[in-house]
């Protein structure tokens, strides 16, 4: 993400201290893409969090009312209420340290993390690499997050008065192998369940080794049912409170792994599925000097396979399980093809870097009917 713009529906843009909304954003990224990738994410989210701090994000975005946009459709399922069809994806705000600033900027719901049990740095730098020409990012971040303490204490902060859903993406910490990964799992599960609204079991990412091997159908069956065990616990011990547990996937998994998933979700009953995280194939962008970096591609490379992987699961999965489309939502156009294809929620990242947060409000007050889990 970039920056945040200033709309003419503000009052105060109105009076001519700040510009437009369509005059300021190209510039603001403009700067911005004058920066290293990492380094103005930073910059931004810390101008994004001084802004909220002042009082004034939702005026110089123009979002309407926080978490929902003028014209949004509210969507009930997974026993929550969201106010609007679209959220962060995982990966923008992996310190839990913007949840309130982004409810700002229009967002329904927002997915922080991926958080691991302990702290880590992540993978060395540079690790982040936008490709402009086709709208799309490489990253191979490597889960940096400051831990389950360290998240926990940032939202102690930044949630405070956000009105929308939080949900928690969680992973295993690098240096844990596969055979003990579920452990890493259930340790987050219960470090954030208190705060959660839903959890989701970050399976998908490529910039963990191995992280992906846990995506076949025995390992993530077990995943699913050994925390389905633990919330039981946790349920009783945090009176009643039950946390949906929801699984990313990737879109380079083959359409009988796809289907092999669908199976087991339909057999544990997992309260909903993401798809999908960013690709590792490099057809879309073959060529470009920063294709051989390694990573996950997202962006506009990646919207036609997200949403084949959507499909194919909506086909093979009870229709009671909602599906969260993210990857290459660039365009309320793309929400919709993912709405189509069987999508409850949306999500963005790489749309907001390209696009700016003018896309929020655009893909939440798209027309549709009051949506439920079995829509």
């Amino acid at each position: 993400m970039q920056s945040f713009p200033f709309r003419e529906s503000c009052p105060t843009c109105r009076s001519g201290l700040f510009v437009s909304m369509p005059d300021l954003y190209p510039l603001a990224r403009r700067l911005l893409f004058a920066m290293d990738a990492e380094s103005a994410h930073h910059a931004t989210l810390s101008m994004m969090r001084f802004a909220d701090t002042l009082g004034i994000l939702r005026g110089l975005t123009g979002a309407g009312h926080a978490s929902n946009p003028v014209g949004a459709s509210a969507v009930e399922l997974m026993g929550l209420s969201f106010p609007n069809r679209v959220g962060l994806a995982a990966g923008l705000d992996k310190t839990g340290s913007a949840v309130h600033a982004f409810g700002e900027l229009g967002f329904g719901h927002v997915e922080i993390g991926t958080i691991t049990p302990r702290p880590q740095p992540g993978n060395e730098k540079p690790r982040l690499f936008r490709l402009k020409e086709h709208e799309a990012i490489i990253n191979r971040m490597g889960f940096n997050n400051p831990g389950i303490e360290g998240m926990l204490e940032n939202l102690a902060h930044s949630r405070k008065d956000f009105n929308g859903v939080l949900g928690i993406n969680i992973g295993k910490n690098f240096d844990t192998p596969n055979e003990e990964a579920i452990r890493d799992y259930l340790i987050c599960f219960e470090g954030v369940y208190a705060a959660a609204d839903y959890v989701t079991a970050n399976l998908s990412s490529p910039n963990t080794k191995g992280l992906r091997d846990l995506q076949n159908a025995e390992t993530c069956g077990d995943l699913i049912r050994q925390l389905q065990a633990k919330r039981v616990e946790l349920q009783a011990a945090q009176g009643g409170k039950y946390v949906p547990i929801v699984i990313k996937i990737a879109p380079d998994l083959s359409d009988e792994a796809v289907i092999a998933l669908a199976g087991v979700f339909n057999e544990t009953g997992i309260d909903g599925v993401i798809t999908t995280n960013t690709t590792i194939e490099r057809e879309a962008v073959a060529g470009h000097s920063l294709a051989g970096e390694a990573g996950g591609l997202s962006g506009a490379p990646l919207t036609t396979k997200s949403t084949a992987v959507l499909r194919l699961l909506r086909q093979e999965m009870n229709a009671t399980i909602p599906i969260i489309g993210s990857g290459g939502v660039m365009s309320a156009d793309d929400a919709k093809a993912k709405f189509d294809a069987g999508a409850a929620l949306v999500q963005v990242y790489t749309g907001l870097v390209y696009k700016g947060p003018r896309l929020v409000t655009e893909i939440a007050g798209l027309p549709g009917k009051q949506l439920t889990a079995n829509s």
